[in-house]
């Protein structure tokens, strides 16, 4: 299984969300209605913006 890394290329405002939709192969907005509507969505979020690499993989 890959490693969860911040998407490049799906950012709302760090890529957490679509950096986990891409690595479970769901759709970035059903990850950001989770976590607009979970309880302590917002304090996750954050330590997921700060804990998570870049992904610095290329198209070339």
């Amino acid at each position: 299984m890959s490693r969860l890394t911040k998407s490049s290329t799906d950012k709302a405002l760090f890529g957490v969300c679509g950096g986990i939709a891409e690595h479970f192969g769901i759709s970035p907005f059903v990850v950001r209605l989770i976590f607009i509507f979970a309880p302590v969505s917002l304090s996750i979020y954050l330590i997921l913006a700060v804990l998570l690499p870049e992904n610095n993989s290329s198209l070339y």
